[in-house]
């Protein structure tokens, strides 16, 4: 299977998973920062931005296989991940299968009731919907302030930060998205499940997410009383936007209270 990436940095490896909808961009004001420490793959996952829809299943255990493979071809001994939203379900189920030196979760799928799965589907088809506006108008709407809030207002706090260019780059990777129907479909009855967490794990929540309601953090509390779970103030569904030091900062530690590369290869 062919998965687009970028590649930047230096340092153990780190691989950055977007949500569902997005693409390898929605890491970019994160990537800098953590460029310095680590070499960082950021992805588009299978049927999302430049990578194909594969025409097997696109549910979770086809995700995870996926990048497992991805890992294998590129040479990626056990990378430290981070995901968000889907990105995030899939970082913990990676960790859960001990593919991965550590896993932070940003507001990840997995933890909501039948009724807030519904809702934060019905809201992201819809956004995909008006996706299919014709890009010269969206170019116009997204150069101004009210433009982007009533488009991405349910995704980020501060949308105003968006550039015009970056907000028409994420419209039209959400419309190009040709997995969203079929991953969408399987969201509807995920769960994450998994008990043991056998790396280091944080679970970060932006404490005004829009999409995956923060009550939803306290779910994930209780299903995973082992890892560390940290509130991102301020931040909403897509925290990499609204405060990337930030996230940058909780996805350094919890890379750090990793076992080195070396020392789980002499342990080995």
């Amino acid at each position: 299977m062919t998965v687009h990436f970028e590649r930047s940095g230096a340092g153990e490896p780190l691989v950055l998973v977007h949500g569902i909808g997005h693409h390898w961009r929605a890491w970019e004001p994160v990537i800098p920062a953590l460029a310095q420490h680590y070499d960082v793959v950021a992805v588009d996952l299978p049927g999302f931005g430049r990578s194909p829809v594969p025409q097997h299943d696109l549910g979770m255990p086809s995700a995870v296989t996926a990048l497992s493979e991805f890992f294998a071809e590129q040479g990626l001994d056990r990378p430290h991940v981070a995901g968000n939203s889907l990105g995030g379900a899939i970082a913990l189920e990676l960790a859960a299968a001990g593919l991965v030196r550590s896993a932070t979760a940003l507001s990840p799928a997995g933890f909501a009731t039948p009724a807030q799965v519904r809702r934060a589907l019905a809201v992201l088809r819809g956004h995909r919907f008006g996706s299919f506006t014709p890009a010269p108008v969206l170019r116009l709407f997204y150069r101004t302030a009210f433009g982007k809030a009533f488009s991405f207002g349910w995704l980020v706090t501060h949308p105003s930060r968006l550039t015009t260019e970056r907000a028409l780059s994420d419209t039209l990777a959400l419309r190009g998205g040709k997995g969203f129907a079929r991953v969408a479909r399987h969201g509807h009855t995920y769960a994450f499940t998994a008990t043991t967490l056998p790396v280091p794990v944080t679970v970060a929540w932006g404490d005004r997410d829009r999409i995956l309601l923060p009550v939803q953090a306290e779910a994930a509390r209780a299903a995973l009383p082992e890892a560390r779970h940290v509130a991102l103030p301020g931040c909403g569904h897509v925290p990499m936007s609204d405060d990337p030091a930030a996230v940058a900062q909780v996805i350094r530690e919890t890379a750090a209270a990793a076992v080195p590369s070396g020392e789980a290869a002499a342990a080995g």
